[in-house]
Order: structure tokens, then C-alpha cells, then sequence
């Protein structure tokens, strides 16, 4: 290959590509090998050698993403209500903090790029109900930027405030909000926990700072990821009965005609009277419209014709 005389471009291209661990990687070293290979007759042979492999690792990464599709569409992810979606580096403890965070049970490893498909859960928290789904490493060749384009919340973990610039490129069409959470703290010193939550505060990042170890953090991670959504839960009972279980789950800002309206379209047009107790009545059982801004944990009581 010697004779070739190949330029200090291409052979920088070369040690790239021989280092790459995803096949998109390898194939935009291809790209640059090919466009900086030498275009003399001696290395005819080498050109086609390179374009025949280009044009093979670029069909063999469509074959791939078209059976991603086929067995997302055969499995389906039907989006609920609130739907929150993990991304992260490989290692940065996603399938820990879903096994944590909800009843699913994903396969935790050491080893990179463990998760290569999506694995949801249900994180239930006090009777809302979020659908978490783990994605695979945000840079390997099985992460669905479908999924975390149209999501309603981006959790994205890392151990290191730095690697946010290295992860938000691939965000670029994604308009969910976006909660930062520092993991593994457990391996941190003081001064590096502080410095690290120092730097996410002055760039004003909305962050928690969680153990999926020793679990610290968890609870409040829960909390926010509730109020990421802006959504309150809404409790319901009938005279005489006991309050439901199940809340319902509306905008910030909804009054009692959305509450009955979302129980069934037309039923607030067949209240009697509504009575609310909770955050927002001045004591309980007040007597209030059907306009009355609702607040979260408010339990609504309707009498009917």
C-alpha cells in the first residue's frame, strides 16, 4: 500500500476509522478516506476497494434502522398521557435509575451500549402516572431520535457537567423540556459535587443531583419530573362515598368544567353542584362554579340532577 502514497489526511482518516465504535462513525471515515485518497492510476485499485466498502457499511446501517422500525412498529410505544424518555451516554446508569424509577426490569451491565432497543416503565407518582422510556446511548447506532423528537420530557443523564455540549447537538429537533441529572454522586468528593451543581446553577439548568446506588436524590428527582409537566391531579368522589383512588390528570390552570368534561364530554352540562375541597377552596366543601381555577390534590365532589 506503500506505493500509494496515501496523505497525512487520509492516514488520519484511517486511524479514525480503525478506532470507531459505531458504524456511523466508520462510515464518515470512509467518506473522508475516499475524498482524500490519491487520485492516481496506482490507486485505482484502492479507490474501488474503498467505495465498495463504503457502499456496503451504508446498506448494512439502512438494513439496520429499517428492522429498528419494523420492530418498533411490530411492538409499538403508545405514548400516554405524560411520556418522559432517558437519554445519556452508554454507563450513565439509565437502565439503573428506570429499574428505580418504575416496574420495569432492564438489563443492567458494565459493558457499553448494553440497552439497544427502547425499554419502558411506568414510574407511579401518587396516582400519575408517567411513561419512562430508556433509550439506548444517545450515540449509538440503535437510538431512536424519533422517540426523543416527539416526547413531551428529555431526562438526560451525566456524570460530568461537560458532557451536556456533547449531548445537545444530538438534540437539535427536540422541543421537550429538558431535566439534567447528575448521576453516580456517590463517586464524587465534596468539592467536586459542589463544583459540578455550581456550574449547572449558573447556567441555570433545571438539574438534580441523584445516587442510582445509595438512591439519594430519588425522591426529589420523582418531584420534578412530575412538574416538568405542569400538570395537577385532580381527585374526584360522589356524596357519601369514599374519595377515588386514581386522580385525573389536567393542565395547570384547568377549572371544574374541564375536570367533568374529561370524565365524560357533555357531563358538565348535568352538575347540580359542585363542592371542592383542597389548595384551592378557602375551607372545605366550599360551594364553587364551574369556572373555579383548580389547583393540584384538589378533591372535587359533584351533585347532579
Amino acid at each position: 500500500m506503500s506505493s500509494t502514497n496515501q496523505s497525512p489526511e487520509y492516514l488520519a482518516a484511517q486511524k479514525r476509522y480503525l478506532a470507531a465504535k459505531t458504524d456511523e462513525e466508520k462510515l464518515l471515515c470512509l467518506e473522508e478516506m475516499i475524498r482524500t485518497a490519491p487520485k492516481h492510476k496506482g490507486a485505482e485499485a484502492m479507490r474501488a476497494n474503498l467505495r465498495s466498502r463504503y457502499k456496503k457499511l451504508k446498506e448494512e446501517i439502512e438494513s439496520k434502522k429499517q428492522q429498528k422500525r419494523k420492530i418498533a412498529k411490530k411492538e409499538g410505544i403508545k405514548k400516554e398521557e405524560m411520556q418522559a424518555v432517558l437519554i445519556g451516554f452508554t454507563n450513565s446508569g439509565k437502565s439503573s435509575l428506570l429499574s428505580i424509577l418504575t416496574n420495569a426490569s432492564p438489563l443492567i451491565s458494565p459493558i457499553e451500549f448494553t440497552t439497544k432497543e427502547p425499554l419502558v416503565g411506568i414510574l407511579n407518582y401518587y396516582g400519575a402516572r408517567i411513561q419512562i422510556v430508556d433509550m439506548p446511548a444517545i450515540n449509538s447506532e440503535y437510538f431512536d431520535f424519533g422517540i426523543a423528537n416527539s416526547t413531551d420530557l428529555l431526562i438526560v443523564l451525566i456524570k460530568n457537567p461537560l458532557e451536556i455540549q456533547e449531548i445537545l447537538p444530538y438534540l437539535q429537533k427536540s422541543i421537550a423540556k429538558k431535566l439534567f441529572v447528575l448521576n453516580k454522586i456517590d463517586l464524587l468528593n465534596k468539592e467536586d459535587l459542589r463544583k459540578y451543581c455550581a456550574y449547572l446553577q449558573s447556567k441555570k439548568y433545571d438539574f438534580v443531583a441523584v445516587s442510582t446506588k445509595t438512591k439519594e436524590g430519588i425522591e426529589e428527582l420523582k418531584e420534578k419530573i412530575f412538574l416538568c409537566f405542569d400538570k395537577i391531579r385532580i381527585y374526584t368522589k360522589e356524596p357519601k362515598k369514599e374519595i377515588s383512588p386514581d386522580p385525573i390528570i389536567l393542565d395547570i390552570g384547568s377549572n371544574v368544567r374541564d375536570v367533568a368534561e374529561k370524565i365524560r364530554k357533555g357531563l358538565s352540562e348535568k352538575i347540580k353542584e359542585v363542592r371542592i375541597t383542597g389548595p384551592s377552596s378557602k375551607f372545605p366543601n366550599q360551594i364553587v362554579s364551574l369556572n373555579h381555577i383548580l389547583k393540584d390534590k384538589d378533591v372535587v365532589e359533584f351533585k347532579f340532577d
